[in-house]
């Protein structure tokens, strides 16, 4: 028998121990979840979201950034108009030495009302923690200028996309607690991108299972990072017992942190399952990196603060919920090495037994399952590799679809090599840090915004806009929306047919859209500047040029210009382009006084 026959031979029996214990692990809280389901089919759900109007609390909404320029302005631009909240502000944290976020934030704050920066009083980066304390401390100076106090905090990312609803419903679920977590799950990508598909399939099984099963067991609840919800009073009580500091600024997964330091002070969390609303799940989406080098960084930091740098911070004390879901937590540091090792046993014990079948010989591995206790254990751990499989698949098929999660299996294999090599990065890393008594700082990410046509299904529903700003009755909505054609739009019919002006229509859009209307009069236009864009190609994108100011280029237009409208009109200028809108019947005076 071959050396790396009798290697294997002596090693499957451990691995398959491993799996099994892994395994048994994950068929419990399946079966935690599966017995929650079948009570929630005779009784209402525990968390049921009402429409009807309430008083919505005083929430700020935070964001940190280090290296964002390039993705916070669309993200601010995109959330503030669909967000279906009125009683919020913005606050964004960025760091002296980035210049380009802070001109990014500045501009969006000039733009939009609600958005405030908080400058960090020193260099970045430090950490995310670090950053969300700046924050909190910009927020209070802001209260103590308007004589306000906000009554929630919610925590956010650059690259995030905020549901319509989820302001209102965590205002509603912090009634009864001092921490809820909306959904977190990455957009759908295509099929072919394997890295970003192993995000979607954790996420949809650790938001559907994992999340539920900790709170129906009495774990502590760690925030996902973004779409968390606090209680002013919870992260208060969190800042006294940190000397201020709410966050941790030594902590790399601070969202860990926070969730268990208010668990151990008595602080009730709560979990939003995941509901759909029009098909789409009310949940915070974004991009997950989709590039392996980028992966791998954003799980070394995961690795290195909820398994390490934890274990070192918290040991294994608590009771026996806590003590098990540190292990449910740190076990990746066995399982994700032992993940890496079946799927080499995979693949070789396959080419070795195709080989042995075409020459004949012996299977050296074969001779393993005349053990007598071996068979029963492979075949268990192979029953729950599949039934972990179907789980995940049906977890996947409820968010993506079907035909996405065909691809489940595939994405499995490709995950265990990403967790094992974040995970040997983690060790080296960690190591490394404690020898050279160097800190374990923040490892950035580089995030990805949706282009604007992916943005397009989570704006607001533009009647809905038209009725809160009083341009549109309810009845007049029903009405439209029953009586035109499926090819007309809502908009251009409500003008056609008389309850609305064209005015208001472009009111309505702006606010959706957050992009801003304003009537122009040629005359006040210079003819210079209307000739910035060759004239053709001004009247084939149906954009004016009207006015040039700070390194920028403004355009005006009754349709908001596609991303490959605004690629094509950035070949024919430097300046950067922004675009407002204006009515057909302005955009038509001014084709024909200025354009000829």
């Amino acid at each position: 028998m071959p050396v790396i026959d009798r290697i294997l031979v002596a090693c499957l029996p451990w691995l398959a121990a491993w799996i099994l214990v892994s395994g048994v692990d994950d068929l419990f809280l399946d079966m935690v979840c599966f017995s929650a389901w079948l009570r929630r089919l005779r009784r209402r759900p525990s968390f049921a979201p009402s429409r009807e109007s309430k008083a919505e609390k005083h929430t700020a909404i935070m964001i940190p950034l280090w290296h964002e320029q390039g993705v916070i302005g669309k993200m601010l631009e995109h959330n503030l108009g669909a967000i279906e909240y009125r009683n919020y502000a913005v606050f964004v944290g960025a760091y002296p030495n980035d210049a380009p976020t802070v001109a990014a934030v500045r501009q969006a704050s000039l733009r939009f009302p609600r958005v405030h920066l908080a400058l960090c009083p020193h260099d970045g980066p430090t950490s995310k923690a670090d950053c969300l304390n700046w924050i909190y401390q910009r927020m209070l100076t802001y209260e103590r200028e308007r004589g306000v106090r906000f009554e929630a905090i919610v925590v956010h990312d650059a690259e995030d996309l905020i549901h319509p609803e989820e302001l209102r419903r965590i205002s509603q679920a912090l009634d009864d607690c001092g921490m809820v977590q909306i959904p977190v799950l990455p957009l759908p990508t295509p099929f072919r991108r394997f890295t970003h598909g192993v995000y979607c399939d954790e996420f949809a099984e650790y938001q559907t299972k994992d999340v539920p099963a900790r709170l129906l067991l009495g774990g502590f609840l760690p925030s996902n990072g973004v779409g968390t919800g606090y209680a002013r009073w919870a992260l208060e009580a969190a800042a006294i017992e940190k000397q201020g500091r709410i966050f941790d600024p030594g902590c790399l997964t601070e969202d860990y942190e926070i969730g268990l330091r208010l668990e151990e002070s008595g602080c009730r969390q709560v979990f939003i399952p995941i509901q759909f609303v029009a098909g789409q799940p009310v949940a915070t989406r974004e991009f997950f990196p989709q590039r392996l080098r980028a992966a791998l960084k954003q799980r070394t930091r995961w690795v290195l603060g909820i398994s390490l740098q934890a274990w070192e911070r918290h040991g294994w004390s608590g009771g026996w919920r806590r003590l098990y879901w540190f292990w449910r937590d740190r076990k990746g540091l066995a399982g994700n090495p032992a993940s890496a090792f079946a799927n080499l046993t995979l693949l070789y014990g396959l080419a070795t037994w195709l080989w042995s079948r075409a020459t004949h010989s012996q299977w050296g591995i074969g001779g393993l399952a005349q053990v007598r206790w071996t068979a029963p254990l492979l075949y268990a751990t192979l029953f729950l590799q599949v039934h972990r499989t179907a789980v995940r698949c049906g977890c996947v098929a409820r968010i993506y679809g079907w035909r996405f999660a065909a691809g489940v299996p595939l994405r499995m294999f490709w995950a265990n090599w990403i967790n094992f090599f974040a995970t040997a990065a983690a060790l080296v890393w960690y190591t490394s840090a404690r020898l050279l008594g160097r800190p374990l700082v923040w490892l950035k990410t580089e995030h990805d915004y949706p282009t604007s046509a992916g943005l397009n299904a989570h704006k607001q529903p533009l009647g809905e806009v038209l009725i809160r700003a009083g341009e549109l009755t309810e009845e007049c909505l029903r009405w439209a929306l029953a009586s035109k054609q499926p090819h007309e739009r809502l908009g251009e019919y409500l003008v056609a047919a008389g309850p609305l002006t064209e005015d208001a229509l472009y009111c309505g859009l702006s606010v959706q859209q957050s992009v801003p209307f304003e009537p122009l009069d040629g005359a006040r236009i210079r003819t210079g500047v209307a000739r910035s864009l060759p004239g053709p190609v001004a009247r084939r994108c149906r954009v004016v040029p009207f006015r040039v100011e700070a390194g920028k280029l403004y355009v005006a237009g009754p349709e908001y210009p596609s991303d490959a409208t605004l690629e094509h009109l950035r070949g024919f200028t430097r300046l950067k382009i922004e675009f407002h809108y204006i009515t057909p019947r302005n955009y038509q005076r001014l084709t024909a006084d200025l354009l000829g």
